[in-house]
């Protein structure tokens, strides 16, 4: 809501600053629709040239999420933690035998039938049950487990960062585009020399749309809407930080109720819920989710 309510005042504020100052909007509104195919269609074609496809598609559903905000909230971030919690609970009452039957089929798992939307997320279920699934297989030494995890999520945020990466780029070639177009509007107005002076001029005042355009919509609309979009990937990447402090903190010998406030302690601090709710959660987690 925020960044639709960002995108209606810049453009109240440019243009009604422009009709306040005596501007003539005619000449902008006229120029416009073609100014916008060749500014607009060549940065979407050099988007579809720098870019594979599965990039391409991520980049527009990017966009969306810009308005959407971050997919995890404060109430996210408890669940994890609660299924965290149960989970090493588990481990620490059962063993790894206790363990198996979540980590293997997660889909039937009590625990993870408990929080479906963390359950729904194909990537945090990975992340999970494959790190346990090797800590089951002996691989218990927790700073090894740390440098597996912190590859993984090295890898998924890299790859994450490409639609707002495709964004910057298109940005950044913007302006350089409008002046393409108003570079071929004082073409245009060049062949018409010899047209009286009021027609010259109505020419040039439209080739320079061109170069407003582009400064305009990379620094107005698609550069904040990179920088917003960066901004939420790197919220989000918080969401597996905390799985990963969680699980190392369990393996350093930490009891289920320290390995999660550990945990809790790399939530974004603004959603980040308190010890006593997290607790009060915990608390609320029914004994036959951990069965």
């Amino acid at each position: 809501m925020l960044s639709a309510g960002g995108l209606v005042m810049v453009v109240f504020m440019v243009f009604g600053g422009y009709l306040l100052a005596g501007g003539n909007m005619e000449i902008v509104l006229k120029a416009l629709p073609l100014e916008m195919m060749i500014i607009g269609g060549a940065a979407v074609g050099a988007l579809l040239i720098a870019n594979a496809g599965s990039i391409v598609k991520q980049t527009l559903g990017g966009v969306m999420r810009v308005f959407k905000g971050p997919r995890w909230h404060r109430d996210d971030y408890r669940d994890l933690l609660c299924l965290l919690y149960a989970l090493t609970k588990v481990m620490k009452t059962k063993g790894v035998v206790g363990l198996e039957p979540h980590i293997e089929n997660p889909a039937e798992s009590k625990i993870f039938q408990q929080f479906p939307k963390i359950a729904g997320d194909h990537h945090v279920v990975a992340l999970i049950c494959d790190t346990l699934r090797m800590v089951t297989m002996n691989l218990d030494d927790p700073h090894q487990v740390e440098d597996y995890m912190e590859r993984q999520l090295d890898k998924h945020h890299q790859e994450a960062l490409k639609p707002a990466e495709a964004l910057q780029t298109m940005a950044d070639g913007l302006p350089a585009l409008g002046i393409v177009a108003a570079v071929l509007g004082v073409i245009k107005t060049m062949a018409s020399i010899d047209k009286p002076v009021d027609v010259l001029g109505g020419m040039i005042g439209s080739a320079l749309v061109g170069t407003f355009l582009g400064v305009f919509m990379a620094y107005g609309f698609v550069g904040p809407m990179a920088s917003r979009l960066k901004q939420i990937i790197d919220e989000e990447a918080q969401f597996y930080a905390v799985i990963r402090d969680t699980i190392t903190a369990h393996l350093h010998g930490h009891a289920a109720q320290v390995s999660v406030e550990i945990g809790r302690g790399n939530v974004p601090s603004r959603i980040q819920p308190s010890f006593y709710d997290l607790e009060e959660a915990i608390n609320a987690i029914p004994n036959e989710a951990a069965a």
